[in-house]
């Protein structure tokens, strides 16, 4: 099978940047939507009750959830280090295995092949633009940019869609990354992925630091 057009990385991160954007946009305007929405009904004349005071709750954990992945997540910039660094290759055959929901945004895992391969590894995905959906379009394959052992960046052929990867069992491979020769080491450092990214909080406490 023939590959399809391989990417440019400028559109590609544009695209990415501008869903990002929309993204958050859309989620902070609901977010003060909703906390404002108590004054305007209270100042029309509604009486000042817990239930018209209720939409501040939502409001706020919305815009306090937008600001954790805001501010922690490195994944777009840390994408664009990736490509910068190392070549694509094509990828015939992802094989998503279950998606997870948590604060930073829906981890999905991945196992990125090419057909009559064996041995690829299980990654961890997010999406670069922090959207939680699985993007469409990765029935035919994918690209794929970095090295397996530290990470590196997927992206789905026609629409752009950008997620960033990590394995799955990040200490399994331990051993391998510490033995890596300097070369592979230098390019892992230069593209930002020696170690973990983003470690997933269990709880929101441990956002707190």
């Amino acid at each position: 099978m023939t590959p399809p057009q391989v990417p440019e990385v400028t559109t590609v991160l544009a695209h990415n940047r501008s869903a990002r954007a929309r993204h958050i946009a859309l989620r902070a305007a609901l977010g003060a939507a909703l906390i404002a929405l108590p004054v305007l009904l209270v100042a029309a004349g509604v009486p000042n009750t817990f239930l018209t005071v209720l939409p501040i709750v939502p409001g706020l954990f919305l815009l306090f959830l937008l600001l954790l992945r805001t501010r922690h997540g490195q994944r777009l910039k840390v994408c664009e280090r990736v490509l910068r660094t190392y070549p694509l290759e094509y990828r015939d055959r992802v094989d998503k295995r279950g998606s997870e929901w948590r604060l930073l945004g829906t981890v999905h895992t991945v196992k990125l092949s090419v057909r009559g391969q064996h041995g690829a590894r299980t990654m961890r995905a997010l999406n670069a633009s922090t959207v939680r959906r699985w993007p469409q379009g990765t029935d035919s394959g994918a690209w794929f940019a970095g090295d397996p052992a530290f990470g590196g960046v997927m992206i789905v052929p026609g629409t752009g869609d950008m997620l960033f990867l990590q394995p799955a069992e990040w200490e399994r491979y331990e051993d391998e990354r510490a033995a890596a020769d300097p070369q592979r080491r230098a390019l892992a450092e230069q593209a930002g992925i020696v170690g973990l990214l983003e470690k997933e909080p269990s709880t929101i406490a441990a956002l707190g630091g």
